[in-house]
Order: C-alpha cells, then structure tokens, then sequence
C-alpha cells in the first residue's frame, strides 16, 4: 500500500497567482509577475501584490488599465510629528496617508520597500521629511545636499537682541567646526517667545538648535516648512504624500 509523501501533503491547495494570470492572459510568467506587482490584479476584486498567492477557484481580473514596463521609484514626503522617530520605514502605510493628496497613484507595498530617509531631522524637532526609492533625488538632496535650502521656523524663549541675530548669522565656530551659513531672521514676537526664520544650505539634523544654544536661546519648538521649493503647506501632522510629477526640489 503506498501512502502520500510528506511533501506531497504539505502542498498548498491551488496554484500560483502567476501561473493562472499568465495562462489566463497567454503572456509570460515574469509578464504576469510584473502586472501582479503593479497592483494591476485583482483576485474576487481585491488586489493582490503577490505572485506567490495561491488560488483555486477565485475570479482573476486583470485592470484594462493595466501597462508593463520598469516599476517607477517613489518619493513621499511627510510631516514628522515633534518626538516621533522616523528611522522606521513603518511609519509609512497607506493608513496614514493624507486624504487630500492629490496624486492618483494608490499605495502598493512595493511603494514603502527599499525607501530611504534623505532629509531627517532630530528626534525632537518637526516639519517636512522625504523618504525615496527615486536615486536621482537621493544625489539631489544627499551628495548635492549644500546646494539645497531648507527652511526652518524655530521659537525660541525670551526675546533676541540684534547682538544675538549677528550671532545666529555669523556662521559661528563652534567645537573647532564652522557652522553652516544661515540666513536667520525674526519672525514675530511675544511677551514670552520670538519666532526665528532659519533658511540654512544644507541637512544636519540638530545644527539650529545647537546654533541657538550657542547664542544662549533656549529652543522652544522646531519645525522645518520647506526644502528646496518644496514647502510643507497643509500637510498635516503625521501624515505623507506622494511627490507629483512635475514637483521639483
């Protein structure tokens, strides 16, 4: 009497999502697997990013809209809340993703994987950070990182005398290190605080602040509102975007 091998039993019921799509659509394996990744398939109108997937007798329709061709990289841009750590790409989802976003793109997993962080900031500081899959914006605002201005809205304790100002735009020497050139100007003014416009060349997450404390300012908040010609606009705390098409840093 023979019995089943182990193997044989373990065999998952059905077959690959790739197999059935490219019998399906008389293409290739690494056609289907391209249409799968896309998100361009749906399996009983949910859409299904992984070849892997197993299927038996389920619907399998593949969007009209549907294209081949390289994947293109994606940039998204978020607001950082104060006191969240963004080293984690899982902070990224689409549940998070801001409803007025006007891109037409939808969030595929393959959108998160592989992103890269280009412009972080403190843990304690807020405002507009880019993560990208896209290399020619990582040598934007990595390798070229000198040539581009970000600008930062800092409130500080207490009022700020022009001596002070003078300091903050003097691109100080500070532990043997000259500070990066800032262009800093009072923005407004309170019993309490005085806002400071910090527009600075240049990403070195906790460089205001430690240009601040050299100058004797106590930092109150930080929040970074643009980056090249990027500005953070109405983007709401905790939350991305897509970079559009035709956006430029």
């Amino acid at each position: 009497m023979t019995h089943p091998s182990v193997d044989a039993a373990a065999e998952p019921a059905g077959e690959r999502l790739s197999k059935r799509l490219a019998r399906q659509l008389s293409c290739s394996r690494s056609e289907a697997e391209q249409y799968i990744a896309g998100g361009f398939v749906t399996v009983d109108g949910q859409v299904i990013e992984s070849p892997q997937f197993r299927v038996i007798d389920q619907t399998v329709v593949l969007d009209p809209k549907a294209r081949l061709g390289a994947l293109a990289p994606v940039t998204l841009l978020m607001h950082k809340p104060a006191d969240v750590d963004l080293d984690a790409v899982e902070k990224l989802d689409s549940n998070n993703r801001w409803a007025s976003d006007r891109s037409d793109l939808r969030p595929l997993k393959r959108h998160f994987h592989q992103q890269l962080c280009v412009t972080p900031l403190a843990l304690e500081d807020s405002g507009l950070v880019v993560f990208t899959q896209d290399p020619r914006i990582r040598r934007k605002l990595l390798e070229e990182a000198a040539r581009v201005e970000h600008e930062t809205m800092v409130d500080v304790a207490g009022d700020v005398t022009p001596e002070t100002l003078a300091t903050l735009n003097g691109s100080p020497v500070i532990g043997g290190r000259a500070t990066l050139s800032a262009k800093v100007s009072v923005s407004r003014r309170s019993a309490d605080l005085s806002g400071l416009r910090f527009a600075v060349k240049g990403c070195q997450p906790g460089h205001i602040r430690q240009l601040c404390e050299f100058a004797g300012l106590q930092v109150v908040s930080l929040r970074r509102i643009r980056i090249g010609r990027l500005p953070l606009a109405a983007l709401p705390s905790g939350q991305w975007r897509y970079l559009l098409g035709y956006e430029r840093f």
